[in-house]
């Protein structure tokens, strides 16, 4: 069974947190619904961004523009949550902001919802194991691993702060390198201050 993940969070560097969990069948029959999409040029690379009434579903690498977007979604940079979600990443990647407050609504299954709550919760700057993410909600790592792998907001729900048992970085839909910039790039922030992250 599909869920919804709304997540909701303080304008300011306050942690994102549950605010309500909504099944498939809870949108009253016939409800309109408004998706839009729009792209970001970031430190690394290109990102979709994609939206549902007001809330952001969707943070995604791309390589080649255009990429797929959910059928009759609207291109417009402006709808909502866009501006405040590209100003709060634009101040991330300034290394001015450590936690993201964007209203989010995260499709997956109920186990998949679990583990992006999971992820949510690991501080800017540190990182897990897929073990210990597990034992975090009562699973094993390679469950995890896959629930990990189907994120559909990067960055901001921050799957990258996840590595091996071993500490080798591993299990990225971004690419490696990606991850490891990321992880380079909050740790540098972490121990030294802010300071702009370098075009990848």
């Amino acid at each position: 069974m599909k869920s919804i993940l709304k997540l909701s969070g303080r304008a300011d560097f306050g942690e994102a947190s549950v605010s309500r969990v909504e099944s498939d069948g809870s949108r009253a029959a016939g409800a309109a619904v408004e998706t839009f999409y729009c792209y970001y040029e970031s430190p690394v690379g290109p990102l979709l961004l994609t939206s549902e009434d007001s809330s952001l579903t969707g943070l995604h690498f791309v390589k080649n523009k255009p990429l797929s977007v959910p059928r009759g979604s609207v291109p417009d940079e402006a709808a909502a949550p866009f501006p405040e979600a590209i100003g709060q990443l634009e101040e991330y990647f300034r290394g001015e902001r450590s936690k993201f407050g964007i209203s989010l609504r995260l499709k997956g299954t109920e186990f998949e919802v679990r583990a992006w709550q999971a992820l949510s919760s690991i501080p800017f700057g540190e990182t897990i194991s897929y073990k210990e993410q597990a034992q975090r909600i009562g699973s094993v790592p390679r469950a995890v691993g896959l629930a990990n792998g189907r994120n559909p907001v990067a960055i901001i729900v921050p799957c990258h702060r996840v590595i091996g048992a071993d500490g080798k970085l591993v299990g990225y839909g971004g690419g490696i390198e990606r991850k490891r910039a990321l992880l380079e790039f909050e740790a540098t922030v972490r121990d030294f201050g802010p300071q702009p992250m370098g075009r990848r």
